[in-house]
């Protein structure tokens, strides 16, 4: 039989994958609006009336699974010593576990802050600092204001392992929900992600799950498994790396605009070269960036907030629009979609700053420094130059007429010298959206999930026309 269905709950829409790993065929894909705010169940049954339209109605299922990222997603708080090593380590646990890191606090915790955490409804927070055998005073001390205050929600210490026991008992002291995990910086500028980011994706399934309503849908699915970017990261990693005598793609960008938020994933090495200089914490061979600001619905306004006035009064006099007014109308109505030419311009605009914008905050940077010794280069983050392909998906890329356009802003359009972005990729769009339901599959069967990608990721068809700016 070897069919399953994998179905990915977004903070949009839920999309539902139905494939025969036998034939690594995708038998067809459906989606409806998400509906966590009513009942999940009603979107679900709308999608799977759907797909039952292109597929036979008596077909079986051996396993349903699902990722989710409904009601927001995985909402975690970052906290560590030193904002460029245990907080910048807090912040990748969370990031590669899946979640939109929505607050990062360095060095003691004030009143004020952990309010934050309450006021924002914070799902889990990571709290890491000091290296082993190093600095235990504030990590101490904000688990200790974190109990004053009576928070409750997870909490993941993985922090400096001397201070372990001590962060127990205050855990036990004020009941709180606490879990320890290893040090995320054992020592200076070495990671070890794996627990902590183990942890977090555990405590996601059995405590979040239940409380974003998934939980009333376990009827009709054996489980979920993963956060939607979790599972969107496994399959660019199966498709960039390939599995046993299947090749992958090599090097690969991932982009994924949603209503919520942009995501950015890179697969590849840090370093393209051997005369720089590295600053700041070694990049990971697999990197999730996420923009909580950057959207087409929920998120639209942060896209207006990162223009000038100059460039908001150049498009309201150029195309005739009022795009405060138009952005507003997209976070009021989260399930809107194109109705004409304007609506379709607005949303390609938009769509093209989100990707810009995060790729500016994902990629790398390189400064030529002089010195007595002559000229160095030193780099900060992370090198796509030499990346051989971005892969477009998400619903605006999907539908764009212009998806190339949309890809293009992730390269060095403006010939910027010191941002590291990918120079000259192949494009290829996700056309049937599949990249979370091969990240759900690469867990039962990576062979199949990987055949099926290099099947249906496929290069922009037809002829693409630039947008008229």
């Amino acid at each position: 039989m070897a069919n399953y269905l994998l179905i990915d709950f977004g903070s949009t829409f839920t999309k539902l994958c139905a494939v025969n790993t036998e034939e690594c065929e995708i038998l067809g894909t459906a989606s409806d609006f998400t509906t966590v705010e009513t009942d999940i169940n009603d979107g679900y049954d709308k999608a799977l009336e759907k797909l039952y339209k292109k597929i036979d109605r008596n077909i079986k299922f051996e396993q349903v699974i699902a990722c989710s990222s409904a009601a927001g997603g995985l909402k975690m708080a970052a906290i560590g010593l030193v904002k460029e090593l245990t907080v910048e380590a807090a912040k990748r646990v969370c990031l590669g576990a899946g979640a939109k890191v929505d607050l990062v606090f360095s060095h003691h915790l004030n009143q004020s802050e952990v309010h934050q955490i309450i006021d924002k409804k914070i799902d889990i927070i990571l709290l890491a600092g000091g290296s082993d055998g190093g600095n235990s005073e504030s990590v101490i001390y904000n688990a200790e204001i974190l109990g004053k205050l009576g928070v409750k929600i997870p909490i993941v210490f993985a922090g400096n392992k001397s201070a372990q026991d001590q962060i127990n008992e205050i855990f036990g002291k004020y009941e709180m929900n606490g879990y320890i995990c290893d040090n995320v910086m054992p020592n200076i500028n070495v990671l070890n992600v794996n627990s902590a980011r183990e942890k977090i994706r555990e405590i996601f399934l059995k405590q979040i799950i239940e409380a974003k309503g998934i939980k009333k849908i376990e009827n009709f699915i054996n489980q979920v498994i993963l956060p939607t970017p979790s599972a969107v990261l496994e399959a660019a990693k199966l498709l960039a790396e390939g599995y046993l005598d299947e090749e992958g793609l090599g090097e690969v960008v991932v982009v994924d605009i949603g209503g919520a938020t942009t995501d950015m994933y890179s697969i590849c090495s840090s370093t393209k070269r051997s005369d720089v200089i590295i600053q700041g914490l070694e990049e990971p061979f697999a990197k999730r960036t996420v923009e909580g600001d950057l959207g087409m619905r929920y998120s639209a306004p942060g896209i207006v907030k990162s223009l000038s006035e100059r460039e908001i009064n150049f498009i309201n006099k150029e195309k005739g629009v009022d795009i405060v007014s138009e952005v507003t109308k997209r976070y009021d109505n989260v399930k809107l979609l194109p109705e004409n030419s304007q609506d379709e311009f607005i949303d390609q605009f938009l769509a093209e700053m989100c990707a810009y914008r995060s790729m500016h905050r994902h990629c790398g940077r390189i400064n030529e420094v002089l010195t007595p010794m002559g000229k160095v280069f030193n780099q900060v983050g992370k090198d796509l130059s030499d990346v051989g392909f971005v892969i477009g998906t998400g619903g605006v890329i999907i539908n764009s007429k212009y998806q190339k356009e949309i890809l293009k802003q992730t390269t060095n359009i403006l010939h910027n010298p010191s941002e590291l972005r990918p120079s000259d990729p192949k494009f290829l769009i996700d056309y049937d959206y599949i990249m979370a339901a091969m990240g759900l599959l690469s867990k039962i069967n990576p062979m199949a999930a990987l055949k099926i990608m290099k099947k249906h990721i496929r290069p922009i068809r037809g002829v693409q026309h630039e947008t008229s700016k």
